[in-house]
């Protein structure tokens, strides 16, 4: 099995991507590698995230980035311990997530990245395209796209 020296997982605060982050985190654990926690968002302001909320209720942060992302990534963290991982870093990133997740594994010298199957609703992923397949596209190191649904 290759040793991983850094990994680095998206999420969005779903559950789908919060199970990637806990693949992620036992992989980490496994080869004492460093774990980065990305999360890609867009700011929104309050009266937006309010509108969302009344209407979609939990799923607002699909829409509109209501799970800010500091909250996100607290939570990520708190997983990633929970599985193990010692070396955890957090980083937010202000914009779309595939060419953010892309960044953030290049500028950390990244050797494995890691994302759920799914991170929006059918609807939006089609509209939007599919984050897992576009970042397996594009990186220039392994991908896991962990079976979350």
């Amino acid at each position: 099995m290759v040793a991983y020296k850094t990994i680095v997982v998206g999420t969005d605060g779903s559950r789908s991507s919060y199970a990637a982050v806990d693949r992620a985190a036992a992989v980490a654990a496994s080869c004492d590698a460093t774990l980065v926690i990305a999360c890609a968002y867009f700011p929104t302001r309050q009266e937006d995230v309010d509108k969302a909320q009344d209407v979609l209720g939990d799923e607002a942060y699909q829409v509109v980035g209501s799970a800010p992302a500091e909250e996100t990534l607290h939570a990520a963290r708190e997983r990633a311990a929970a599985q193990g991982s010692q070396r955890v870093e957090t980083v937010a990133v202000q914009g779309e997530p595939v060419s953010n997740l892309l960044k953030v594994l290049k500028e950390h010298s990244a050797d494995l990245l890691v994302v759920g199957n799914r991170g929006l609703n059918t609807l939006a992923g089609r509209i939007l395209g599919s984050v897992p397949s576009e970042v397996a596209r594009k990186s220039s190191s392994d991908v896991l796209i962990v079976h979350t649904t």
